[in-house]
């Protein structure tokens, strides 16, 4: 949801930026790496550390790679499958850096399992999520809806994470972790629900052509 509202804000926002990039011969790909390995630091050595505010600003300079290397590779003119493949790969390193971190602080130094479970369960939904989609595109399907993407469970992560490191109460944290796994179960049923249509619709059209050609032999 967030996708499609605020697509075109940042991609106004960090234009300016991806083309300074490229007339200094910085590739999509290593905006990528450098984003991903700056938000991996942040979720797994910031938040580790009990670092939550910090942390989050840390992360927050590095997050929106994942913007800029598209702008950069869309003004390239780059079609090739790599870019995307590698991109979304990327994605699960920094989505599981990020709540990782998060649930280690809080088994630990946190002292709230209540979180660090919370944690582990958005971790695990929010990878069934990824892959969903990512399983349904490769049979030829278009499971691009769900009311908890990426960019939803990125953006409240953080914010609750980071006003947990300012001093407001983990329980904050808790019901918005609850609150994502619960949104990341019902983009799981949409997301299935959406590719057995697909599939019965295509299993249907099949038959009716199967029996179109059938017809057709009769006649000749």
């Amino acid at each position: 949801m967030l996708n499609k509202y605020a697509r075109g804000f940042f991609t106004a926002l960090f234009t300016p930026l991806a083309s300074w990039l490229i007339r200094h011969r910085v590739s999509p790909d290593a905006v990528t790496v450098v984003g991903t390995l700056g938000v991996m630091v942040g979720g797994l050595v910031f938040y580790p550390l009990g670092q939550l505010f910090w942390g989050t600003m840390f992360i927050v300079l590095f997050v929106f790679s994942d913007v800029i290397d598209g702008i950069m590779a869309r003004q390239q003119e780059r079609k090739g499958k790599w870019g995307a493949f590698l991109d979304s790969t990327l994605d699960r390193f920094a989505d599981g850096a990020l709540f990782a971190g998060v649930s280690i602080w809080f088994f630990t130094g946190g002292d709230n399992d209540a979180i660090g479970v919370a944690a582990v369960i958005c971790l695990v939904l929010g990878m069934l999520v990824s892959y969903i989609r990512a399983k349904a595109e490769s049979l030829g399907f278009d499971a691009n809806v769900g009311l908890a993407e990426r960019a939803e469970r990125l953006v409240f992560l953080l914010t609750a994470t980071g006003l947990v490191g300012l001093g407001v109460p983990d329980v904050v944290l808790l019901v918005v972790l609850a609150a994502l796994s619960l949104a990341s179960c019902v983009t799981i049923a949409q997301r299935m629900g959406t590719v057995r249509r697909q599939s019965a619709a295509a299993v249907a059209s099949g038959d009716r052509d199967r029996d179109l050609d059938q017809d057709m032999g009769k006649d000749t």
